[in-house]
Order: structure tokens, then sequence, then C-alpha cells
């Protein structure tokens, strides 16, 4: 039988969002104060969800150590008070939307673990705001 984990993290970063395609004024008009070029900040909360079979010698899906580690080295350690747009790679030439940093999340974490499977990646931007990414193509 497949069970479902999940395992939550939080990270602080920054970000605006702008298309150099789109003039000034369409940015403003596009993203409003998000559009912003100094920024701003959000206090993000990750839920990875992973499933798989529970172990009949350990009685775990996975090993919450490695799944804790993996967070942290490839989210944590790489976005947290970081300006996302010029810290980390994926931004650079990418909005990043909340929807566009869960798939980010996705790719960083997808063929880490060892046994279980990457299930969900759920980003909460703010409490009323966030992203579900199954990993869709």
């Amino acid at each position: 039988m497949t069970v479902y984990l999940t395992r939550k993290c939080e990270f602080s970063a920054s970000h605006h969002y702008f298309n150099p395609a789109f003039s000034e004024e369409e940015n403003r008009r596009t993203f409003g104060k998000c559009a912003n070029l100094n920024g701003h900040g959000h206090n993000y909360t990750l839920e990875v969800t992973v499933k798989g079979e529970v172990d009949a010698t350990t009685g775990f899906v996975v090993d919450l150590k490695e799944l804790k580690e993996i967070m942290n080295r490839e989210v944590v350690d790489a976005m947290d008070h970081r300006y996302l747009n010029h810290e980390v790679a994926e931004f650079k030439e990418q909005i990043p939307t909340t929807e566009n940093i869960a798939i980010a999340i996705w790719k960083r974490l997808e063929g880490k673990l060892r046994v279980a499977r990457l299930h969900r990646v759920r980003l909460f931007e703010m409490h009323d705001l966030w992203v579900d990414f199954y990993g869709e193509a």
C-alpha cells in the first residue's frame, strides 16, 4: 500500500516580477507593485510530499533525516535570505513567481531520494496563497 508523507520547512526570500520583453509601463500594468525593481520579500512555507511503500524493517516510507537534509541543501541553503532574481540561477532568466519557484524546487528535489518518490511540492507565499505542483510536464 502506498503511503504519503509530508515534511515542512520555511525560508525567506525577496524577488520582483519583471519581463524584459515588456515595456516598463507594461510591467507595471501586468505585475503592479511586484514590478518594483527594488523587490519585496516573503516568508515562504514549503511542504514536500513523498510517496512509497512502508519498509517492513523500519516502518518508514523515507528516512526523515535524509529528506530534511535534501530539502535544506537543495532549497533552504540555496534560497533562504536570497534575492531570487539575482542569486538563484533558475531566476536569472525566469520570473520568480510562486508557480515558477515551486517548479524549480521540484526540479531540485526530483531524483534525490533513494527510496520514496516525490509526489507534491506545495509552496505557500502567504497564508492564503499557495501553489501545488505534481511534476507534470
